[in-house]
Protein backbone atom coordinates (compact mmCIF):
# COMPACT_ATOMS: atom_id res chain seq x y z
CA UNK A 1 0.00 0.00 0.00
CA UNK A 2 0.73 3.65 -0.76
CA UNK A 3 1.20 4.94 2.75
CA UNK A 4 1.93 8.36 2.15
CA UNK A 5 -0.92 8.13 -0.11
CA UNK A 6 -3.01 6.56 2.30
CA UNK A 7 -1.88 9.55 4.79
CA UNK A 8 -3.26 12.39 2.49
CA UNK A 9 -6.89 10.74 2.33
CA UNK A 10 -7.14 10.55 5.94
CA UNK A 11 -5.07 14.00 6.72
CA UNK A 12 -5.81 16.29 3.43
CA UNK A 13 -6.30 19.07 5.69
CA UNK A 14 -3.08 19.04 7.62
CA UNK A 15 0.18 20.83 5.96
CA UNK A 16 2.92 21.18 8.89
CA UNK A 17 4.97 18.19 9.17
CA UNK A 18 6.44 16.52 12.55
CA UNK A 19 9.91 18.27 11.54
CA UNK A 20 7.90 21.75 11.28
CA UNK A 21 6.74 20.72 14.93
CA UNK A 22 10.21 19.96 15.68
CA UNK A 23 11.29 23.33 14.47
CA UNK A 24 8.72 25.33 16.37
CA UNK A 25 9.60 23.44 19.71
CA UNK A 26 13.34 22.93 19.76
CA UNK A 27 15.48 21.35 22.59
CA UNK A 28 15.38 23.48 26.14
CA UNK A 29 18.81 25.23 26.61
CA UNK A 30 18.91 23.90 29.82
CA UNK A 31 21.80 22.36 31.63
CA UNK A 32 22.36 18.32 31.20
CA UNK A 33 21.07 17.35 34.59
CA UNK A 34 17.94 20.02 34.46
CA UNK A 35 14.93 17.91 34.89
CA UNK A 36 11.91 18.84 32.86
CA UNK A 37 8.44 17.30 34.55
CA UNK A 38 5.02 18.17 34.17
CA UNK A 39 1.81 17.46 36.07
CA UNK A 40 -1.00 16.62 33.87
CA UNK A 41 -4.12 16.01 35.88
CA UNK A 42 -7.85 15.44 34.32
CA UNK A 43 -9.91 18.24 35.06
CA UNK A 44 -12.08 16.06 37.24
CA UNK A 45 -12.44 19.12 39.95
CA UNK A 46 -10.39 20.78 42.72
CA UNK A 47 -6.96 19.13 43.66
CA UNK A 48 -7.30 16.83 46.60
CA UNK A 49 -4.13 15.69 48.50
CA UNK A 50 -3.56 12.38 46.23
CA UNK A 51 -2.63 14.56 43.34
CA UNK A 52 -1.30 17.70 45.23
CA UNK A 53 0.91 14.98 46.54
CA UNK A 54 1.50 13.94 42.98
CA UNK A 55 2.26 17.19 41.73
CA UNK A 56 4.79 18.26 44.43
CA UNK A 57 7.29 15.31 43.16
CA UNK A 58 7.31 16.58 39.56
CA UNK A 59 7.67 20.04 41.00
CA UNK A 60 10.01 19.20 43.42
CA UNK A 61 12.71 17.57 41.40
CA UNK A 62 12.42 20.17 38.32
CA UNK A 63 13.61 23.28 40.39
CA UNK A 64 16.15 21.18 42.75
CA UNK A 65 17.60 20.19 39.16
CA UNK A 66 17.03 24.16 37.86
CA UNK A 67 14.53 22.47 35.49
CA UNK A 68 10.96 23.08 34.22
CA UNK A 69 7.80 22.49 36.27
CA UNK A 70 4.63 22.64 33.35
CA UNK A 71 1.08 22.46 34.25
CA UNK A 72 -0.92 20.88 31.46
CA UNK A 73 -4.49 20.16 31.26
CA UNK A 74 -5.22 16.36 29.71
CA UNK A 75 -8.96 17.45 28.56
CA UNK A 76 -11.04 19.85 27.13
CA UNK A 77 -12.02 21.69 30.49
CA UNK A 78 -10.77 25.39 30.62
CA UNK A 79 -12.21 26.28 33.91
CA UNK A 80 -10.70 23.00 35.60
CA UNK A 81 -7.41 23.98 34.71
CA UNK A 82 -7.73 26.90 36.24
CA UNK A 83 -8.99 25.55 38.86
CA UNK A 84 -6.27 23.22 39.17
CA UNK A 85 -3.52 26.32 38.72
CA UNK A 86 -5.11 28.08 42.03
CA UNK A 87 -4.67 24.55 44.03
CA UNK A 88 -1.40 24.94 42.89
CA UNK A 89 -0.64 27.94 43.43
CA UNK A 90 -2.56 28.42 46.85
CA UNK A 91 0.66 25.65 47.92
CA UNK A 92 3.21 28.09 46.52
CA UNK A 93 4.39 25.70 43.76
CA UNK A 94 5.84 27.42 41.30
CA UNK A 95 4.51 26.80 37.86
CA UNK A 96 7.06 27.69 34.93
CA UNK A 97 4.31 26.70 32.23
CA UNK A 98 0.82 26.65 32.62
CA UNK A 99 -2.65 27.23 30.34
CA UNK A 100 -3.07 30.32 32.55
CA UNK A 101 0.30 32.14 31.59
CA UNK A 102 1.51 30.47 28.71
CA UNK A 103 4.85 29.44 27.67
CA UNK A 104 7.17 29.07 24.49
CA UNK A 105 5.72 24.96 24.45
CA UNK A 106 1.82 25.55 24.48
CA UNK A 107 -0.84 25.22 24.20
CA UNK A 108 -1.23 23.48 27.64
CA UNK A 109 -4.67 22.37 27.51
CA UNK A 110 -5.33 19.39 25.36
CA UNK A 111 -8.09 20.06 23.28
CA UNK A 112 -6.09 23.19 21.85
CA UNK A 113 -3.69 21.10 20.27
CA UNK A 114 -5.44 18.69 17.77
CA UNK A 115 -3.42 20.05 14.99
CA UNK A 116 -0.78 18.97 16.35
CA UNK A 117 -1.77 15.27 17.00
CA UNK A 118 -3.27 14.93 13.45
CA UNK A 119 -0.42 16.27 11.65
CA UNK A 120 1.81 12.95 13.95
CA UNK A 121 -1.08 10.60 13.69
CA UNK A 122 -0.67 11.43 9.73
CA UNK A 123 2.95 11.15 10.17
CA UNK A 124 2.56 7.54 11.85
CA UNK A 125 0.54 6.39 8.66
CA UNK A 126 2.53 7.95 6.14
CA UNK A 127 5.31 5.15 7.85
CA UNK A 128 2.63 2.23 7.59
CA UNK A 129 2.28 2.21 12.02
CA UNK A 130 -0.73 3.18 11.53
CA UNK A 131 -4.75 2.99 10.23
CA UNK A 132 -8.41 4.18 10.00
CA UNK A 133 -10.45 1.92 11.69
CA UNK A 134 -14.23 2.37 10.76
CA UNK A 135 -15.11 -0.27 13.52
CA UNK A 136 -18.68 0.98 15.26
CA UNK A 137 -19.31 0.16 19.26
CA UNK A 138 -21.71 -2.69 18.28
CA UNK A 139 -18.90 -4.28 16.48
CA UNK A 140 -16.29 -4.00 19.00
CA UNK A 141 -18.79 -5.00 21.64
CA UNK A 142 -18.97 -7.89 19.62
CA UNK A 143 -15.70 -8.79 19.47
CA UNK A 144 -15.14 -8.17 23.12
CA UNK A 145 -18.11 -11.09 23.68
CA UNK A 146 -16.71 -13.29 21.83
CA UNK A 147 -13.40 -13.21 23.11
CA UNK A 148 -14.89 -13.64 26.73
CA UNK A 149 -16.60 -16.62 25.02
CA UNK A 150 -13.31 -17.99 23.54
CA UNK A 151 -11.23 -16.93 26.56
CA UNK A 152 -8.80 -14.97 25.11
CA UNK A 153 -7.52 -11.34 25.97
CA UNK A 154 -9.61 -8.84 25.20
CA UNK A 155 -8.30 -5.95 22.82
CA UNK A 156 -8.35 -5.04 19.17
CA UNK A 157 -5.37 -7.38 17.90
CA UNK A 158 -4.35 -10.34 15.86
CA UNK A 159 -7.30 -11.96 13.96
CA UNK A 160 -9.65 -9.29 15.92
CA UNK A 161 -7.78 -6.29 14.09
CA UNK A 162 -10.79 -6.19 11.24
CA UNK A 163 -9.88 -3.00 9.60
CA UNK A 164 -6.07 -3.68 10.02
CA UNK A 165 -5.84 -5.08 6.33
CA UNK A 166 -8.54 -3.19 4.19
CA UNK A 167 -7.22 -2.22 1.11
CA UNK A 168 -6.55 1.46 0.03
CA UNK A 169 -9.40 1.45 -2.19
CA UNK A 170 -11.93 -0.27 0.79
CA UNK A 171 -10.78 2.83 3.12
CA UNK A 172 -10.98 5.52 0.16
CA UNK A 173 -15.00 4.12 -0.14
CA UNK A 174 -15.87 4.45 3.26
CA UNK A 175 -14.24 7.93 3.46
CA UNK A 176 -16.82 8.97 0.34
CA UNK A 177 -19.68 7.21 2.32
CA UNK A 178 -18.77 9.48 5.29
CA UNK A 179 -18.07 6.75 7.98
CA UNK A 180 -16.61 7.70 10.75
CA UNK A 181 -13.52 6.43 12.04
CA UNK A 182 -10.76 6.34 14.40
CA UNK A 183 -6.81 6.04 14.25
CA UNK A 184 -5.25 3.36 15.42
CA UNK A 185 -1.23 2.14 15.94
CA UNK A 186 -0.93 -0.92 13.87
CA UNK A 187 1.26 -3.07 16.64
CA UNK A 188 4.47 -5.06 16.11
CA UNK A 189 4.57 -6.49 19.39
CA UNK A 190 4.42 -9.70 20.22
CA UNK A 191 2.36 -10.57 23.31
CA UNK A 192 4.51 -13.77 24.22
CA UNK A 193 7.76 -11.70 24.77
CA UNK A 194 8.51 -9.47 26.85
CA UNK A 195 10.60 -6.26 27.44
CA UNK A 196 12.08 -4.64 30.79
CA UNK A 197 12.34 -1.42 31.47
CA UNK A 198 13.93 0.51 34.45
CA UNK A 199 11.60 2.73 36.40
CA UNK A 200 12.92 5.04 38.82
CA UNK A 201 10.74 4.31 41.62
CA UNK A 202 10.12 0.82 41.33
CA UNK A 203 13.84 -0.55 39.90
CA UNK A 204 13.43 -3.32 37.01
CA UNK A 205 10.31 -4.13 35.52
CA UNK A 206 9.39 -7.60 32.98
CA UNK A 207 6.00 -6.86 31.11
CA UNK A 208 4.45 -8.95 28.12
CA UNK A 209 5.23 -6.73 24.37
CA UNK A 210 2.30 -4.70 23.63
CA UNK A 211 0.38 -6.27 21.05
CA UNK A 212 -2.82 -4.51 20.84
CA UNK A 213 -3.89 -1.81 18.21
CA UNK A 214 -4.75 0.89 20.55
CA UNK A 215 -6.68 4.07 19.27
CA UNK A 216 -4.40 6.31 18.45
CA UNK A 217 -6.78 9.51 17.93
CA UNK A 218 -10.54 8.95 18.56
CA UNK A 219 -13.11 10.20 15.77
CA UNK A 220 -13.54 13.89 17.11
CA UNK A 221 -9.67 13.99 16.51
CA UNK A 222 -8.73 14.47 20.74
CA UNK A 223 -6.51 11.27 21.21
CA UNK A 224 -6.94 9.42 24.53
CA UNK A 225 -4.03 9.87 26.97
CA UNK A 226 -1.43 7.40 25.56
CA UNK A 227 -0.76 9.09 21.91
CA UNK A 228 -1.03 12.90 23.82
CA UNK A 229 1.01 12.16 26.30
CA UNK A 230 3.69 10.92 24.02
CA UNK A 231 2.94 13.48 21.72
CA UNK A 232 2.83 16.22 23.90
CA UNK A 233 6.06 15.37 26.12
CA UNK A 234 8.62 14.94 23.17
CA UNK A 235 7.26 18.42 22.17
CA UNK A 236 7.52 19.60 25.89
CA UNK A 237 10.69 18.38 25.99
CA UNK A 238 9.93 16.76 29.05
CA UNK A 239 12.80 14.64 30.78
CA UNK A 240 10.82 12.83 33.65
CA UNK A 241 7.47 11.38 33.60
CA UNK A 242 5.91 11.07 37.14
CA UNK A 243 2.73 9.51 37.38
CA UNK A 244 0.48 6.73 38.90
CA UNK A 245 1.88 3.30 38.84
CA UNK A 246 -1.79 2.06 37.52
CA UNK A 247 0.13 3.42 34.48
CA UNK A 248 2.56 0.08 34.57
CA UNK A 249 0.85 -2.23 33.08
CA UNK A 250 0.42 0.03 29.80
CA UNK A 251 3.91 1.09 29.34
CA UNK A 252 4.80 -1.32 26.43
CA UNK A 253 1.83 0.62 24.68
CA UNK A 254 3.38 3.91 24.97
CA UNK A 255 6.87 2.49 24.27
CA UNK A 256 5.89 1.31 21.24
CA UNK A 257 4.61 4.93 20.43
CA UNK A 258 7.84 6.47 21.11
CA UNK A 259 9.74 3.92 19.80
CA UNK A 260 7.12 4.03 16.67
CA UNK A 261 8.04 7.70 15.96
CA UNK A 262 11.56 7.14 17.07
CA UNK A 263 11.98 9.65 19.71
CA UNK A 264 14.14 9.31 22.96
CA UNK A 265 12.23 7.92 25.76
CA UNK A 266 12.10 9.95 28.89
CA UNK A 267 12.46 8.48 32.43
CA UNK A 268 9.35 6.66 33.74
CA UNK A 269 8.76 6.95 37.65
CA UNK A 270 5.69 5.26 38.82
CA UNK A 271 4.60 6.80 42.18
CA UNK A 272 2.30 4.25 44.44
CA UNK A 273 -0.79 5.65 45.71
CA UNK A 274 -0.97 7.69 49.13
CA UNK A 275 -3.16 4.85 50.97
CA UNK A 276 -5.35 4.76 54.54
CA UNK A 277 -5.12 2.00 56.73
CA UNK A 278 -9.11 1.37 57.78
CA UNK A 279 -8.88 -1.61 60.45
CA UNK A 280 -6.48 -4.11 59.31
CA UNK A 281 -6.73 -3.10 55.83
CA UNK A 282 -5.12 -0.43 53.65
CA UNK A 283 -6.96 1.27 50.35
CA UNK A 284 -6.58 4.29 48.56
CA UNK A 285 -6.95 7.58 50.21
CA UNK A 286 -10.71 8.62 48.45
CA UNK A 287 -11.66 12.19 48.00
CA UNK A 288 -15.19 10.75 48.30
CA UNK A 289 -14.56 8.75 52.04
CA UNK A 290 -12.05 10.83 53.86
CA UNK A 291 -12.19 14.20 54.70
CA UNK A 292 -8.31 14.65 55.34
CA UNK A 293 -8.18 13.72 51.44
CA UNK A 294 -9.38 17.29 50.61
CA UNK A 295 -7.51 20.51 50.09
CA UNK A 296 -10.35 22.45 51.72
CA UNK A 297 -10.10 20.30 54.91
CA UNK A 298 -6.73 22.02 55.27
CA UNK A 299 -7.30 25.32 54.28
CA UNK A 300 -10.76 25.64 56.38
CA UNK A 301 -8.82 24.88 59.84
CA UNK A 302 -5.44 26.80 58.34
CA UNK A 303 -3.03 24.13 58.43
CA UNK A 304 -0.11 25.86 56.43
CA UNK A 305 0.91 24.79 52.98
CA UNK A 306 4.09 24.85 54.55
CA UNK A 307 3.62 21.94 56.86
CA UNK A 308 1.59 20.37 54.07
CA UNK A 309 4.49 20.05 52.02
CA UNK A 310 7.09 19.15 54.84
CA UNK A 311 4.80 16.24 55.45
CA UNK A 312 4.70 15.09 51.57
CA UNK A 313 8.65 15.71 52.02
CA UNK A 314 8.86 12.97 54.88
CA UNK A 315 6.47 10.67 52.02
CA UNK A 316 8.53 11.70 48.97
CA UNK A 317 12.25 10.67 50.55
CA UNK A 318 12.59 8.57 53.73
CA UNK A 319 15.45 10.24 55.36
CA UNK A 320 13.74 13.61 55.16
CA UNK A 321 12.40 13.64 58.49
CA UNK A 322 15.99 13.24 60.30
CA UNK A 323 17.26 15.86 58.25
CA UNK A 324 14.34 18.02 59.24
CA UNK A 325 14.84 17.53 63.13
CA UNK A 326 18.21 18.08 62.61
CA UNK A 327 18.46 21.10 60.41
CA UNK A 328 15.49 23.04 62.13
CA UNK A 329 16.99 26.30 60.40
CA UNK A 330 17.19 24.88 57.17
CA UNK A 331 14.81 25.43 54.36
CA UNK A 332 13.35 22.28 52.25
CA UNK A 333 14.60 23.60 49.36
CA UNK A 334 18.27 22.61 50.97
CA UNK A 335 17.43 18.92 50.80
CA UNK A 336 18.88 16.77 48.05
CA UNK A 337 15.70 14.30 47.07
CA UNK A 338 16.60 11.40 45.10
CA UNK A 339 14.00 8.85 43.24
CA UNK A 340 16.02 5.88 44.74
CA UNK A 341 14.32 6.96 48.58
CA UNK A 342 11.23 6.69 47.33
CA UNK A 343 8.70 3.94 48.74
CA UNK A 344 8.01 0.93 46.03
CA UNK A 345 4.65 0.43 47.42
CA UNK A 346 3.04 3.61 48.48
CA UNK A 347 2.61 5.65 51.65
CA UNK A 348 0.22 5.62 54.79
CA UNK A 349 -1.38 9.26 54.81
CA UNK A 350 -1.13 9.64 58.76
CA UNK A 351 -2.94 12.89 59.51
CA UNK A 352 -1.81 12.70 62.67
CA UNK A 353 1.63 13.02 61.29
CA UNK A 354 0.83 16.15 59.21
CA UNK A 355 0.00 17.46 62.37
CA UNK A 356 2.95 17.13 64.22
CA UNK A 357 4.91 18.25 62.32
CA UNK A 358 3.01 21.33 61.56
CA UNK A 359 3.33 21.22 65.30
CA UNK A 360 6.88 21.86 65.02
CA UNK A 361 7.05 24.39 61.75
CA UNK A 362 4.48 26.66 63.61
CA UNK A 363 7.06 26.07 66.79
CA UNK A 364 9.45 26.88 64.36
CA UNK A 365 8.30 30.59 63.42
CA UNK A 366 9.24 34.20 64.63
CA UNK A 367 6.09 35.47 66.69
CA UNK A 368 6.25 38.63 63.68
CA UNK A 369 5.77 36.05 61.25
CA UNK A 370 3.03 33.98 62.93
CA UNK A 371 1.17 37.18 63.76
CA UNK A 372 1.03 38.03 59.92
CA UNK A 373 0.18 34.61 58.50
CA UNK A 374 -2.66 33.97 61.68
CA UNK A 375 -4.42 37.47 60.25
CA UNK A 376 -4.50 36.11 56.96
CA UNK A 377 -6.08 33.05 57.86
CA UNK A 378 -8.61 35.05 60.24
CA UNK A 379 -9.45 37.63 57.89
CA UNK A 380 -11.11 34.92 56.00
CA UNK A 381 -12.49 32.75 58.00
CA UNK A 382 -13.09 34.77 61.91
CA UNK A 383 -13.36 38.54 61.08
CA UNK A 384 -14.46 39.89 64.66
CA UNK A 385 -10.85 37.79 65.77
CA UNK A 386 -8.87 39.60 62.93
CA UNK A 387 -10.18 42.93 63.93
CA UNK A 388 -8.71 42.41 67.59
CA UNK A 389 -5.62 41.12 66.36
CA UNK A 390 -5.42 43.67 64.04
CA UNK A 391 -5.91 46.86 66.73
CA UNK A 392 -3.41 45.08 69.10
CA UNK A 393 -0.54 43.65 66.95
CA UNK A 394 2.33 44.51 69.55
CA UNK A 395 0.65 43.20 72.45
CA UNK A 396 -0.56 39.37 70.30
CA UNK A 397 2.77 39.80 69.44
CA UNK A 398 4.30 39.43 72.81
CA UNK A 399 1.87 36.64 73.60
CA UNK A 400 2.35 34.53 70.88
CA UNK A 401 6.31 34.89 71.44
CA UNK A 402 5.83 33.48 75.33
CA UNK A 403 7.47 30.00 75.44
CA UNK A 404 8.88 30.48 71.37
CA UNK A 405 12.36 31.57 71.84
CA UNK A 406 13.60 28.39 74.01
CA UNK A 407 15.77 25.86 73.26
CA UNK A 408 12.53 23.66 73.44
CA UNK A 409 9.53 25.84 71.98
CA UNK A 410 6.17 25.13 73.19
CA UNK A 411 4.12 23.13 70.15
CA UNK A 412 0.19 23.66 70.91
CA UNK A 413 -0.39 25.55 67.40
CA UNK A 414 -1.31 22.82 65.01
CA UNK A 415 -3.28 24.96 62.69
CA UNK A 416 -4.20 28.71 62.80
CA UNK A 417 -7.51 28.18 63.68
CA UNK A 418 -5.92 26.83 67.02
CA UNK A 419 -4.35 30.34 67.83
CA UNK A 420 -7.84 32.04 69.29
CA UNK A 421 -7.92 28.37 71.11
CA UNK A 422 -4.76 28.98 72.58
CA UNK A 423 -4.34 32.73 73.20
CA UNK A 424 -7.94 34.12 73.37
CA UNK A 425 -7.90 34.20 77.40
CA UNK A 426 -4.98 36.71 77.18
CA UNK A 427 -7.75 39.50 75.78
CA UNK A 428 -10.45 40.98 78.31
CA UNK A 429 -13.06 41.08 75.62
CA UNK A 430 -13.19 37.97 75.36
CA UNK A 431 -12.31 36.23 79.05
CA UNK A 432 -15.62 36.04 81.07
CA UNK A 433 -16.65 34.00 83.90
CA UNK A 434 -17.29 31.59 81.35
CA UNK A 435 -14.07 30.70 81.20
CA UNK A 436 -14.23 28.99 84.34
CA UNK A 437 -17.15 26.88 83.73
CA UNK A 438 -15.77 23.46 82.79
CA UNK A 439 -13.12 23.69 85.93
CA UNK A 440 -13.55 21.54 89.00
CA UNK A 441 -13.51 23.62 92.09
CA UNK A 442 -10.81 22.61 94.73
CA UNK A 443 -10.73 23.64 98.58
CA UNK A 444 -7.44 25.72 97.56
CA UNK A 445 -9.25 27.82 95.29
CA UNK A 446 -9.76 31.04 97.55
CA UNK A 447 -10.17 34.63 96.42
CA UNK A 448 -8.42 35.92 99.61
CA UNK A 449 -5.25 34.27 98.87
CA UNK A 450 -5.83 35.96 95.01
CA UNK A 451 -6.30 39.76 96.47
CA UNK A 452 -4.05 39.26 99.48
CA UNK A 453 -0.92 38.03 96.92
CA UNK A 454 -1.75 40.60 93.70
CA UNK A 455 -2.03 43.27 96.12
CA UNK A 456 0.75 43.05 98.82
CA UNK A 457 3.37 40.60 96.78
CA UNK A 458 3.27 40.41 93.08
CA UNK A 459 6.02 42.63 91.52
CA UNK A 460 5.43 42.65 87.93
CA UNK A 461 9.55 44.05 87.65
CA UNK A 462 10.72 40.96 89.50
CA UNK A 463 13.10 38.45 87.74
CA UNK A 464 11.42 35.37 86.87
CA UNK A 465 13.48 33.37 89.80
CA UNK A 466 12.77 36.29 92.84
CA UNK A 467 9.04 35.80 91.63
CA UNK A 468 8.80 32.18 92.03
CA UNK A 469 10.58 32.56 95.59
CA UNK A 470 8.10 35.46 96.34
CA UNK A 471 5.54 32.46 96.15
CA UNK A 472 6.96 30.04 98.02
CA UNK A 473 7.46 32.34 100.60
CA UNK A 474 3.75 33.57 100.29
CA UNK A 475 3.08 30.19 100.14
CA UNK A 476 3.61 29.75 103.96
CA UNK A 477 1.20 32.22 105.24
CA UNK A 478 -1.90 29.90 104.14
CA UNK A 479 -0.32 26.72 105.09
CA UNK A 480 0.80 25.55 101.70
CA UNK A 481 4.52 23.47 101.80
CA UNK A 482 7.01 25.36 99.95
CA UNK A 483 9.14 22.46 99.25
CA UNK A 484 7.45 19.58 97.23
CA UNK A 485 9.38 16.85 98.60
CA UNK A 486 8.31 17.76 101.99
CA UNK A 487 4.80 17.77 101.00
CA UNK A 488 4.62 14.07 99.64
CA UNK A 489 6.09 13.04 103.00
CA UNK A 490 3.84 14.86 105.42
CA UNK A 491 0.91 15.82 103.10
CA UNK A 492 -1.95 16.32 105.54
CA UNK A 493 0.02 18.62 107.68
CA UNK A 494 -1.04 21.57 104.68
CA UNK A 495 -3.29 22.68 102.65
CA UNK A 496 -1.41 22.17 99.82
CA UNK A 497 1.85 22.83 98.21
CA UNK A 498 3.85 25.84 95.91
CA UNK A 499 2.43 23.89 92.91
CA UNK A 500 -0.92 24.26 94.40
CA UNK A 501 -0.71 28.63 94.34
CA UNK A 502 0.54 28.73 91.39
CA UNK A 503 -2.28 26.40 89.94
CA UNK A 504 -4.54 29.05 91.83
CA UNK A 505 -3.44 32.19 89.96
CA UNK A 506 -2.99 30.21 87.26
CA UNK A 507 -6.68 29.05 87.08
CA UNK A 508 -8.02 32.91 88.29
CA UNK A 509 -6.07 34.65 85.09
CA UNK A 510 -6.65 32.18 82.18
CA UNK A 511 -9.35 29.66 83.54
CA UNK A 512 -7.34 26.62 81.91
CA UNK A 513 -5.18 24.00 84.64
CA UNK A 514 -2.53 23.68 81.82
CA UNK A 515 -1.37 27.41 80.48
CA UNK A 516 2.12 28.35 78.64
CA UNK A 517 4.56 30.08 81.34
CA UNK A 518 2.50 31.71 84.02
CA UNK A 519 5.56 34.21 84.53
CA UNK A 520 5.40 35.38 81.08
CA UNK A 521 1.45 35.57 81.47
CA UNK A 522 1.54 38.03 84.32
CA UNK A 523 4.37 40.54 82.85
CA UNK A 524 1.54 40.86 80.06
CA UNK A 525 -1.43 41.30 81.65
CA UNK A 526 -2.72 44.90 83.17
CA UNK A 527 -3.71 45.32 86.81
CA UNK A 528 -7.06 46.78 85.59
CA UNK A 529 -7.12 42.89 83.73
CA UNK A 530 -6.21 40.81 86.71
CA UNK A 531 -8.45 42.30 89.29
CA UNK A 532 -11.18 42.21 86.84
CA UNK A 533 -10.44 38.37 86.77
CA UNK A 534 -10.34 37.92 90.65
CA UNK A 535 -13.82 39.70 90.58
CA UNK A 536 -14.85 36.99 88.38
CA UNK A 537 -13.48 34.42 89.62
CA UNK A 538 -14.95 35.15 92.85
CA UNK A 539 -18.45 35.46 91.41
CA UNK A 540 -17.86 32.02 89.45
CA UNK A 541 -17.08 30.78 93.08
CA UNK A 542 -19.85 32.06 94.90
CA UNK A 543 -22.28 30.92 91.92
Amino acid sequence: MDYKKLADLLYPNVDKTIEDYEKMYPERNLSEDAIVARFAPSPTGRMHMGNLFASFIPETFAHQTNGIFILRIEDTDDKRAIENGEDLKAYKYRIDEDPINGGSYGPYIQSQRKDIYSAFGKYLVSIGRAYPCFCSEEEISQIREIQTEKKDRIGYYGKYAKCRDLTYEEIEEKIKNGNPWVLRLKSNGDFNKKIVFKDLIKGTIEIPENDIDHVLIKSDGIPPYAFAHVVDDHLMRITHVTRDDSYISSVPYHLEIWESFGFKVPKYAHISPLNKKEGETVRKLSKRKDPEAAVSFYNERGIPEEAVKLYFATLLNSNFEEWYNQNPNSDIKEFKFTFDKMSKAGSLFDIEKLINISKTYFSRLKASNLYDKTLEYLNTYDKDFYELLKNNKEYTISVLNIEREVPRPRKDISCYSDVKKEISFMFDELFNKDNYKTLEIKKFYKPEILEDYFENVYNKEDEKQDWFNKIKEFSVKYNFCPDNKEYKLNPDKYLGNVSDICELIRVMVTGRIMSPDLYEILKLLSKESINKRINLFKEFLNN
